[in-house]
């Protein structure tokens, strides 16, 4: 990794530090909990369509990690790191197949992705499986979120071409 590239990724990192956390302080604007716009994710779609999957996988770690000390510790942990991983690892298999012209798509796809895994993690921590009738809530959320947020990532990287 250059030291150009390095110094891209920190500052991405940063500002989707920056993004997750004035984003958990926001109150929620729908009825249903556990519902963001998940702009952090931007950030971390933008790393992997202007610097590549390596960058895009230190920022969405390094948020995830940072994001739990400086302000969630180990519950929000295990939720960001499912969601995040899970999210992580469904963007960079569509964005290897259709790259950034469907950022939407892959942005979405993310989302839903990102949903589903924190709500499997809620089943096994409160031992309630009954909480997967939550699930088209939230893939309908994540659809809408996740395309929004992708739409936004490749209007920003577009701008620096």
């Amino acid at each position: 990794m250059t030291a150009k590239k390095l110094a891209r990724t920190s500052l991405l990192c940063a500002l989707a530090l920056i993004v997750h956390l004035i984003e958990s302080r926001i109150p929620p604007f729908f009825p249903f909990p556990g519902i963001k716009l998940g702009l952090a994710n931007a950030v971390a779609l933008a790393a992997l369509l202007s610097l590549g999957a390596g960058s895009a996988a230190l920022v969405q770690t390094g948020r995830i990690i940072l994001g739990a000390v400086f302000g969630g510790g180990a519950s929000a942990f295990l939720y960001s790191a499912a969601g995040g991983g899970v999210s992580l690892l469904v963007t960079l298999l569509i964005y290897r197949r259709f790259g950034r012209r469907l950022a939407f798509v892959t942005g979405a796809a993310g989302g839903v992705a990102h949903n589903l895994a924190q709500l499997c993690v809620a089943a096994l921590i409160t031992r309630t499986p009954q909480i997967a009738v939550y699930a088209p809530v939230l893939t309908s959320f994540g659809i809408i979120c996740g395309s929004l947020t992708g739409l936004l990532a490749s209007l920003v990287t577009r701008a620096e071409y």
